[in-house]
């Protein structure tokens, strides 16, 4: 746990000093895009805060290389080559798109093109789905269903960058969350290292949004930009990944753990889904609203979750607030519930049940609170 620790702290101060730099340059040069109809800012910001926690993550996987706990890790160099290849293409990629507002389709053959590298090159692939003992057919649906996963997980994540602080937080809870839990699984499973891949990109991405955070507080001095979103995206569903696609279904068996373990089981499923359940939410509702009226479905607009919580009348910080509270219940439910499985007290589903209703509710009271007061549009033309 240690070296973990000490990996997110290296990859959060590393991160904070490279964004500062990266600020003051992007001042100087005046790398800033005209503000944008469906932005909530109000002066023009930089969007390159993704350039610095792209170093900061990369030298902490440099650090790793040299470090002998993480000798596991890098056995095999060519799956944490093959990631950093891709997060290379998708962070040049968001850089541009940042600066010149790309056509969806050239970053959407971007992301296909990142995903494909992690799949075909990396050899992380979905292989088995722990689902009734379902395998994946051939080498080539797991391509396919990997390549489709790591692209819906990226836009997702990206589609929620519209408010100062917003994915930077989510994606520390998430990503926290999911260390935890990878972490207690490697634990419970016997082996002989705590040191696993899935857990190593989770902790540095921990680090990262530790170290861009304060930049990125209301009122943000910089955001992540596509480059940071698309890439955080692009991580995070490859730790899930690394996880989950390579279980083996057999673990599923009724007759081996027992009924009252068998939902705790499926937590590797569960798990990766709900820490980025809101952002799929979003990017759901996104493309049924968009495909809809006959438009792209990424075609921008101003109907995001974050925008609604903002017409109902919350602040830009009380809205991503509601966001990380909702993003915490939902990922510490569903981490008791595999605590609750595997500590000696199996079944006892009901203490998470209470945290998932307690906390849901105390959500919704909060998000629905100030709908009397509803908050204009700052961008609506007055009338008269």
């Amino acid at each position: 746990m240690k070296q973990y620790l000490f990996t997110a702290l290296v990859t959060a101060v590393l991160t904070f000093v490279l964004a500062g730099a990266v600020w003051r340059l992007a001042l100087r040069f005046k790398l800033y895009p005209a503000i944008r109809e469906r932005d909530v800012h109000t002066r023009p910001t930089p969007r390159l805060g993704g350039i610095a926690m792209f170093l900061g993550i990369v030298v902490a996987f440099g650090f790793t290389a040299q470090n002998d706990f993480f000798h596991r890790v890098w056995i095999d160099p060519q799956p944490v080559l093959a990631i950093l290849a891709a997060t290379v293409l998708i962070v040049a990629v968001g850089i541009a798109d940042d600066l010149w507002d790309l056509d969806w389709m050239i970053k959407l053959a971007a992301q296909v093109g990142a995903a494909a590298i992690i799949a075909w090159f990396g050899g992380i692939q979905i292989y088995s789905l722990p689902v009734g003992g379902l395998t994946v057919g051939s080498s080539w649906m797991s391509v396919v269903l990997t390549i489709l996963s790591i692209v819906v997980v990226m836009n997702a994540v990206n589609f929620i960058d519209g408010l100062d602080g917003l994915v930077a937080g989510v994606a520390l809870i998430a990503n926290g969350v999911f260390f935890a839990w990878s972490y207690l699984l490697v634990r419970d499973t016997g082996q002989s290292t705590y040191s696993n891949l899935a857990s190593l990109i989770a902790v540095v991405l921990v680090g990262a949004c530790v170290g861009f955070l304060p930049w990125n507080w209301s009122p943000a001095k910089m955001f992540m930009g596509d480059s940071g979103a698309l890439m955080l995206g692009l991580l995070m569903a490859t730790s899930g990944i690394a996880v989950t696609g390579q279980l083996n279904p057999a673990t599923l068996d009724p007759e081996t753990l027992g009924r009252s373990q068998l939902l705790g089981a499926f937590i590797p499923v569960l798990l990766p889904v709900a820490v980025v359940i809101l952002p799929l939410l979003d990017f759901g509702l996104a493309v049924i609203r968009r495909t809809g009226a006959g438009r792209s479905p990424f075609s921008p607009d101003r109907k995001h979750l974050h925008h609604r919580l903002l017409d109902l009348g919350h602040s830009d910080r009380s809205a991503v607030l509601i966001f990380y509270a909702w993003a915490a219940i939902v990922g510490l439910a569903v981490l008791l519930m595999y605590i609750a499985t595997r500590e000696n007290w199996p079944g006892q589903y009901w203490i998470v049940v209470g945290f998932g209703v307690l906390g849901g509710a105390a959500c919704v009271i909060v998000t629905a609170l100030p709908s009397r007061r509803r908050r204009p549009d700052p961008r609506a033309k007055d009338p008269a």
